[in-house]
């Protein structure tokens, strides 16, 4: 495929990259959309400058939320307002596993498996209810005593993706409810979750759905648990009549108590933006050219003796790449310092990531050409790629 044939070439536009960068990175962080200054700057000066608190009202902001998150819930497949933007991906994880495990009042095990995102597997730690169990294999590890199967759908690390429909079957087979991080799906794989029978879903917004850094996130539930739907944290916009400050809480009818302070209409904005764009993009060409993206790389990458920790095959693999080196945190900033921006993930992981929208065939040449000048003349040995940063 050439840059002149992708029927995305033009979506390039609609971001501000700059001048001389390959941006392999929008597994961490997406670009900015052109289009998200204006859109900030009119919620800034219009809407709270000229309408002040009115525009809670007037702008259509208490309903925000919900908004972006049915338009979310679009990309992902969820069933119809069943999705809703709130919170961190971390915060959403433990309302959903903590609602996960009031439906299975007899089971007690959150079930995960090993090598999953720390902060996942953090929030299970910290639930005093709930006994996490960190397996290999967790589909062969479902039982009686698992309430809930937590797994992210492409790995943070090695960009293998699981099988959600399968997984999930398997998982509801052994009367265990399943929750999915979808922080590195959303926006880059076709999902349907809904169709699925998910239980649970969460995600952030400021990677593949480029929302901005700290873009509020998203959590989903399936609509056969809304009955039933009963959330740890219980704050006064989950309430069924939050306008009417009752002294005691009733939730609201579905995802919409899962809502629990007040919304960052700021961050809101800047995030509709970007779910915008991405639902302007069919979702079957964007898939189909981050596997042609990847395997041009990793074919590439290969033929350099660089040893690939990512699926070969392309039905296991979301929008990234990983490859082991023993230099690979000096070699990242090398290659950052001469425009190719990826990632490193510890303890050796070098990480790049091919977001559809913006990234040209050509990117993937000109990235391994720039590669093997690096690796050609040791660049990544000067000692100013030895030191690490705050942020790899």
């Amino acid at each position: 495929m050439s840059d002149r044939a992708d029927p995305l070439r033009s979506f390039r536009d609609r971001f501000l990259l700059p001048d001389g960068v390959i941006y392999l990175d929008g597994n961490s962080l997406g670009p900015l959309p052109r289009a998200t200054p204006d859109r900030i700057a009119t919620v800034i000066r219009r809407e709270w400058g000229q309408s002040l608190v009115g525009a809670w009202n007037d702008h259509g902001w208490i309903d925000l939320a919900r908004r972006v998150g049915d338009k979310i819930g679009r990309l992902i497949g969820a069933d119809q307002g069943g999705t809703i933007v709130a919170d961190s991906t971390s915060i959403n994880i433990f309302k959903c596993l903590t609602a996960a495990l009031t439906l299975r009042p007899d089971r007690t095990v959150i079930l995960t498996e090993t090598g999953n995102f720390p902060t996942d597997i953090y929030i299970a730690e910290g639930i005093a209810r709930a006994s996490l169990r960190v397996v290999d294999d967790p589909v062969a590890a479902l039982d009686a005593d698992v309430a809930v199967l937590m797994l992210t759908q492409v790995n943070y690390r090695t960009g293998a993706m699981h099988d959600i429909a399968s997984i999930t079957a398997a998982a509801h087979r052994a009367g265990t409810l399943v929750l999915w991080d979808l922080s590195h799906s959303a926006g880059a794989v076709p999902l349907t979750i809904g169709a699925d029978e998910v239980d649970f879903a969460v995600g952030c917004g400021y990677k593949y759905l480029n929302g901005g850094p700290g873009a509020p996130a998203f959590l989903s539930v399936a609509a056969s648990h809304w009955p039933d739907l009963r959330f740890p944290l219980t704050g006064w916009l989950g309430h069924a009549d939050p306008f009417a400050f009752d002294p005691s809480f009733r939730p609201a009818a579905g995802v919409a108590g899962g809502v629990v302070g007040t919304p960052p209409i700021l961050s809101l904005a800047a995030l509709e933006v970007g779910v915008d764009l991405m639902l302007e993009a069919p979702i079957d060409l964007v898939r189909e050219k981050s596997v042609a993206l990847t395997e041009r790389f990793l074919t590439a990458m290969e033929a350099r003796e660089f040893r690939s920790i990512t699926p070969a095959d392309p039905t296991r693999r979301g929008s990234q790449v990983s490859f082991r080196h023993p230099d690979g945190y000096a070699i990242v900033l090398a290659l950052i310092a001469r425009g190719v921006i990826g990632d490193f993930r510890a303890p050796d992981v070098m990480r790049f990531g091919f977001a559809p929208l913006y990234v040209r065939y050509q990117d993937v040449d000109d990235a391994v050409a720039i590669l093997d000048d690096v690796m050609r003349a040791e660049v990544w040995r000067d000692p100013r790629y030895q030191q690490r940063r705050a942020v790899t």
